[in-house]
């Protein structure tokens, strides 16, 4: 069993449903709220575990009843929550509109995953025992920065998924295996709106990219051979929210069991693809009997 740890966030998604999403400063009806546990960080272990993986969660909940949720849909999911403390005050949340096409806009408040500044011993010992490491950046970056660097140290792999995108330090990738941004992170990264050009300027930050293209499927590059495009399975989306995470968690799971490339990538696809057919975020994530089927 692949094992993969996990530093990020966890938030509450309030999520509304909307025929469309409203522009600055106008005021639309929706038809339905929704609580849902997510964060980008709890999402991919929940998508990990889901597809096999054994999953340990580094971060923190509040004190909030949003917290107790929030630790219990991860252990539902099988994640192990030990290192996921308790910090005094509110949980994060995610506040989230989906409109009838299944796009989203997302606004983001940390709560108490902005206590996590730094890691403890026992961070750095789960991060020594994986053989992957996820990251993202709802967390503060001195912290990502940090796991990085001590999953490098030890030979851990390590996945980050640029996202909210910020301005990324040298140490934090130079310690980063494979970067995951989507197109419109990647052209931030990089400047270059073609994935193509960007995914070229990526590399010589990273060994590996893929870049996520919703739809139209991912492309894939590493150093020293070409990129390569991989088409998505055609399905018609109801609520994107938590696709590239549970791409990113199945991903994870394949290359850990030493899949190679295209497999892995089809397979996280197809999770990916599963997941934006269901409302929700971690609640429509597949199991890995589900993904296998697909």
């Amino acid at each position: 069993m692949t094992a993969i740890a996990v530093l990020g966030s966890t938030n509450m998604d309030l999520v509304t449903y909307v025929a469309r999403a409203p522009a600055l400063g106008e005021t639309v009806t929706g038809r339905e709220l929704r609580t849902v546990p997510g964060g980008k960080g709890a999402n991919q272990a929940v998508a990990a575990a889901r597809a096999g993986g054994e999953v340990v969660m580094i971060g923190a909940v509040g004190t909030d009843e949003f917290g107790s949720r929030l630790r219990t849909n991860l252990e539902h999911a099988g994640v192990d929550t030990d290192l996921l403390h308790t910090a005094a005050g509110p949980s994060g949340t995610a506040h989230i509109v989906v409109d009838d096409e299944g796009a989203n806009a997302i606004v983001v408040i940390p709560g108490a995953n902005g206590t996590v500044t730094a890691l403890g011993p026992g961070e750095h010992a789960a991060i020594a025992a994986a053989g992957l490491l996820l990251l993202q950046l709802e967390l503060p970056l001195s912290a990502v920065t940090e796991a990085a660097r001590a999953a490098k140290a030890r030979g851990v792999r390590t996945i980050l998924t640029p996202s909210p995108v910020q301005l990324l330090p040298s140490e934090l990738l130079d310690a980063v295996d494979l970067l995951i941004p989507n197109e419109h992170e990647a052209a931030a990264l990089s400047g270059c709106d073609e994935p193509h050009a960007a995914a070229e300027v990526l590399l010589r930050q990273v060994p590996e990219v893929v870049i996520t293209l919703g739809r139209k499927g991912c492309l894939y590059a590493a150093r020293g051979s070409e990129a390569v495009l991989f088409p998505a399975p055609e399905v018609t989306a109801v609520d994107t929210t938590g696709a590239g995470d549970t791409f990113v968690g199945t991903l994870a799971v394949a290359l850990g069991e030493g899949r190679a490339v295209p497999e892995a990538l089809a397979w996280a696809s197809s999770a990916a693809a599963l997941c934006v057919q269901r409302p929700g975020a971690s609640t429509s994530m597949p199991y890995r009997s589900e993904i296998d089927a697909a």
